[in-house]
This record gives C-alpha cells, sequence and structure tokens, in this order.
C-alpha cells in the first residue's frame, strides 16, 4: 500500500511541526508543508467538483511542492499564520474581505478534504477552546472542577468572591497583537475582591476558587497514548507558565484510570485527536480525587517537555499507516 500524503498546515517557524515532520520523513512518509497564509505567487491552488466527482480534487503548488488534494490522507493542523497577515498592508476594507475570501475558499477546502484525518480539524479546536465548554464537558464526565463565576456584574463577582474564599481571574484568551504584530499574556492572579468596581460591566470575567493545590500535571494525549508529567515553578508560581520554561521542574507522574478514561470521552466528545490537558492537585494524585481539571489547549505546545520525543513518535503514529491513523 502507498504511504500516505501527510500535509502538514502551519506558519514557517514552527519547532512543534518540525520534530513530527522529522519523524515522518525518518519513515519515508510523503510529507508537504504549507501555510495558506503564503497564498498568492506562492502558493496557487485550484480545486475542482461536480456531477460525477463528490469530493474536491485538483492541486495546490507551493514554491517547492506540488500536492494533489485527493492523496492527501492525514492533515496535521498546527498554528499557521493568520489570513489577515497576509493583506496587512492594504486598506482595513480590503484587508478583511481580502481574508475572510481566503478563508472561506482555501481554507474551506483543505479543511474538508474528504477521508483525510485531521489532528485536529480547525472546527474541533475552535468548539473546543472556549473555557466555558471546556469546564461544562469536564464536570459532565465526572471530572472535579474549581467553583466557576463568568460574570461581567460585581455584584455576582463580590458575592462569588465571599463565598469562595481566595478566587482567581483568568482570561478566556491571550492578549491579542499588537501594532507590531508582538502578542502577550495575562496569567492566572489571585485578585482581591476589594478592588472589584463597576469596571467589570466592561467584558467578561472569569473567576475562580482558588485550588489548595500540592502540585500542577500536563497531560498530553494523542489518540490512545497518554504522557503525563507533574510540574512545578522553583519560585512556587501560582501559574507555572509565566516563568522561565526551560526551569521548570518535571516529573512522570501516573494518571489514574478513571481520569484517562474521561480525558478521551473528553476528546471524542469535541471529536479531537490530541490535546493538552492541565491539572491541579490537591494530594499525592494517586487518587482521582485529587485531580482538579483547569482546562484543555486543543492545540497546546508539548516540545518542551521531557517526554518529547515519546510524543512526537506518537503523532508520527497517528499521521502514518503505522498507527493505523491515515489511510
Amino acid at each position: 500500500m502507498t504511504a500516505p500524503l501527510v500535509l502538514v498546515i502551519t506558519s514557517l517557524e514552527d519547532v512543534t511541526a518540525d520534530r513530527v515532520i522529522a519523524a515522518l520523513n525518518e519513515r519515508e512518509v510523503p510529507v508537504a508543508r504549507v501555510d495558506p497564509a503564503d497564498i498568492g505567487p506562492g502558493l496557487v491552488f485550484g480545486a475542482r467538483i461536480g456531477a460525477g466527482a463528490p469530493a474536491w480534487g485538483g492541486r495546490l503548488r507551493t514554491a517547492s511542492r506540488e500536492v494533489e488534494l485527493g492523496e492527501v490522507a492525514a492533515v496535521y493542523y498546527r498554528r499557521p499564520t493568520p489570513y489577515s497577515a497576509r493583506y496587512a498592508h492594504l486598506p482595513v476594507q480590503q484587508r478583511d474581505f481580502a481574508a475572510a475570501e481566503a478563508r472561506h475558499g482555501l481554507g474551506g477546502i483543505l479543511n474538508h478534504l474528504h477521508g483525510a484525518t485531521y489532528v485536529n480539524h480547525p472546527g474541533a479546536v475552535t468548539a473546543a477552546d472556549f473555557k466555558p465548554a471546556q469546564l461544562q464537558q469536564a464536570a459532565q464526565l465526572g471530572l472535579s472542577i474549581p467553583p466557576t463565576l463568568v460574570t461581567n456584574d460585581v455584584e455576582q463577582a463580590r458575592k462569588f468572591a465571599a463565598e469562595t474564599g481566595p478566587v482567581i481571574y483568568k482570561t478566556f484568551r491571550g492578549l491579542p497583537r499588537d501594532e507590531d504584530g508582538h502578542t502577550g499574556a495575562i496569567w492566572a492572579q489571585r485578585v482581591d475582591a476589594d478592588t472589584f468596581d463597576d469596571s467589570l460591566a466592561v467584558t467578561a470575567h472569569l473567576f475562580q476558587a482558588e485550588i489548595p493545590k500540592t502540585g500542577d500535571v500536563r497531560v498530553t494525549v494523542v489518540g490512545r497514548q497518554v504522557f503525563a508529567q507533574q510540574i512545578a515553578a522553583p519560585d512556587g508560581a501560582l501559574d507555572w507558565r509565566r516563568g522561565d520554561w526551560d526551569a521548570l521542574l518535571h516529573a512522570p507522574i501516573a494518571v489514574p484510570a478513571p481520569i484517562e478514561a474521561a480525558l478521551h470521552s473528553y476528546l471524542s466528545a469535541f471529536g479531537l485527536v490530541f490535546g493538552c490537558f492541565d491539572f491541579a492537585l490537591t494530594g499525592d494524585g494517586r487518587e482521582p480525587g485529587d485531580w482538579v481539571f483547569i482546562e484543555c489547549n486543543p492545540n497546546g505546545q508539548w516540545g518542551w517537555l521531557p517526554d518529547a520525543g515519546d510524543i512526537t513518535t506518537a503523532f508520527a503514529d497517528i499521521l502514518s499507516t503505522e498507527g493505523g491513523g491515515a489511510r
């Protein structure tokens, strides 16, 4: 059987995708890397559908590769450049029009390649990226979650803080790009209810009761494979992501069977193949009750973890015939 063609959709500088591509190359699996925001002379495509041809077929040509769309058996959808960046030089109306046309045209084709395995499908990622959806799904699967309030009402925020004790504030998304194209983050942080005022009404806020945790765990699930690392920041920071990731302390940890089963059910509920789960521990982690679900990033980073090599192999398994994923 001919090895499947794997289409990797991502930006040029993506070291995580580089790992997976290298692993696929070692298996001699054909790989084509595409950043849809290159649309123009550097990315030309044509796709047709009609009577007798009920699935999109055609070709996509980059500066270095030509891809037959019908031969794509698996798609690794990572982090492509936003279409808006391609048209940033245009006046606002033209920029928004061109970006929307490219997203719905080229993106519409790439997101609906017949018979292809997606890791993960961008539509599933979008649905699973909403924290309220994550928390509700986790709770419905029996996972412990922190008491949570989403509100723009200062009185409800004050009441929540009074009832639950120490409160943490989180953003729903990272900071958008600034004028120079830089992004940022606002880390989870303790907040004092005495500082709450009517400015909360401007937008939505996420407040959670602070969990008296003994540690944090990152669980990376790829297909049926589960990789878990307990993580600690040397300075004991509330949010380990805010500091130097190279200084983090890692230790492998076993995931209780009921938690692992819930994680597979979680991914299935959202139509995901892969996800990065964050948990807070309230004990030594041996009992399911020690594990408190915080969030799941459906397109999270994992290249910095000590078991990144094994995770890379798991991705290559899913995307190639060796893992039974692509056909």
